[in-house]
């Protein structure tokens, strides 16, 4: 197999191999100890994290495999100087597979151009976070029968949230619904909208309040506010809460939904409702994590599915990313990357972050 930074990464089969494979070791209660015991797993986390590593780590123990590797950079050579490329070059020498997680949008694809085994995005900065993603269909496909067809509604930091830019593509592409309810300025990033209805011919629509969305709703997303990726102007803005008062107006079949961790975001009294499956939902990522794994690790592959990218067909010369979160303002050597996708080839976009980069105008009858 290949790498995994995108969920683009996985064909159609991959994914329904995929959560096959999750639902044998769901049966199993986790625990198949016999199908990777020679294998080892480096977890490469430059940021905090606690469900998506532990449960890599938690998913590779189950499988009878080893783990190594850090959850604070500052206890590594990347406090000395040391860049993603040299890192991922030498812990490739050391392991099977990697995970790696990274504040900056784009370092995981950086990082797969350069390790010499597979590397799967435990997230990247404010753009995606395949695995989750993967979790979370994995839980939508148990408890509602089927994925096609559903509404979902995602509903707090759509801006800076990764997990939701990831799941509302994911979801057009296997044929669901997404509903955003977000403050202006936290709204869901045009690149991901662009790719919903352009390249998926999905829907997804804005409404004001929570309530507006309630009566069609088979699921409610909700997310934190990223105060860590936020200007100082965001870092208060009123975001949508679940409360009792909000269970009682909602349908009973609507399964409540997060990626965690929440702030308040979701009250604790929530906890108790029979709709509430966040907690279920993280639980499933040890298995689909374990399906992910035993997959890439096994004799058996994935397909190698490249992201939709193409450099534009223009003489024109485009400034670099001007996103400050960007991989390219954290590591000089980052190449400038101006791409272009089938679905939106007027607008050019960083290879890296995905944002737009307004400068220039494209001549696409240029060499």
């Amino acid at each position: 197999m290949g790498n995994l930074v995108s969920v683009d990464n996985l064909s159609d089969d991959d994914l329904e191999a995929l959560f096959r494979r999750a639902d044998v070791f769901h049966r199993s209660g986790q625990h198949a100890p016999d199908r990777l015991s020679d294998r080892l797993l480096a977890v490469l986390f430059y940021e905090p994290s606690t469900r998506t590593r532990l449960s890599f780590e938690s998913a590779i123990l189950r499988l009878g495999g080893r783990v190594l590797g850090f959850a604070d950079a500052g206890s590594s050579s990347v406090s000395k100087g040391e860049t993603i490329a040299d890192t991922v070059r030498m812990i490739g020498g050391y392991s099977d597979a990697i995970v790696m997680r990274h504040p900056s949008a784009g370092a995981t694809q950086l990082a797969a151009e350069y390790t010499s085994v597979p590397l799967v995005s435990g997230g990247d900065g404010s753009h995606l976070h395949p695995t989750q993603t993967l979790t979370d269909l994995y839980y939508l496909r148990r408890v509602k029968g089927r994925i096609e067809g559903l509404t979902v509604a995602v509903a707090g930091d759509l801006h800076a949230g990764r997990t939701v830019h990831s799941l509302a593509t994911a979801l057009a592409r296997l044929g669901a619904r997404t509903v955003c309810v977000a403050p202006q300025g936290l709204r869901m990033p045009d690149y991901v909208i662009d790719e919903v209805e352009k390249r998926y011919g999905g829907r997804i629509d804005s409404v004001e309040r929570l309530d507006d969305c309630l009566p069609e709703a088979d699921a409610l997303y909700m997310t934190r506010l990223q105060r860590e990726r936020l200007p100082e102007s965001l870092q208060h803005a009123e975001i949508p809460r679940v409360d009792g008062d909000l269970l009682r107006r909602m349908r009973r079949d609507t399964v409540v939904l997060h990626p965690l961790p929440r702030v308040d975001e979701i009250a604790p009294e929530v906890d108790e409702d029979l709709r509430a499956g966040y907690f279920e939902q993280a639980a499933g990522g040890v298995t689909v994590r374990m399906a992910l794994l035993d997959l890439m690790l096994s004799r058996e592959e994935f397909s190698s599915c490249a992201r939709p990218f193409r450099p534009p067909a223009s003489r024109d010369v485009y400034n670099r990313c001007d996103n400050t979160g960007c991989i390219t303002h954290r590591e000089g050597y980052v190449p400038h990357r101006p791409v272009v996708t089938d679905w939106s080839p007027e607008q050019p976009r960083c290879g890296w972050c995905e944002l737009p980069l307004v400068q220039g105008a494209l001549d696409l009858e240029g060499g």
